[in-house]
């Protein structure tokens, strides 16, 4: 059975005040078709940090994994960059 690509997004840590969760920002360049104006998109996902190594301003890395919580489909796998500047 073929699975479907791995979904990896990278993203500023924005909020770390659960245990083990982290909600992490993600920003999009994307063109507006009609007026030919770059419009930014932002996304946010609750990250499940098992070690709690994350920090807010940190750039980390997820993959998306199987339902960890009701809202929870994300799994760090690294930090990047420690305190990014927002």
């Amino acid at each position: 059975m073929k699975r479907g690509r791995i979904r990896k997004v990278t993203g500023v840590v924005i909020k770390n005040s659960s245990n083990k969760t982290l909600m992490v920002e993600t920003k999009t360049r994307n063109k507006n078709k009609k007026y030919n104006k770059i419009v930014i998109l932002k996304k946010k996902f609750p990250v499940h940090d098992e070690k709690n190594i994350a920090k807010v301003g940190d750039l980390i890395e997820a993959i998306e994994t199987k339902p960890i919580s009701k809202s929870k489909r994300w799994n760090l796998i690294k930090v990047i960059d420690k305190e990014v500047q927002l």
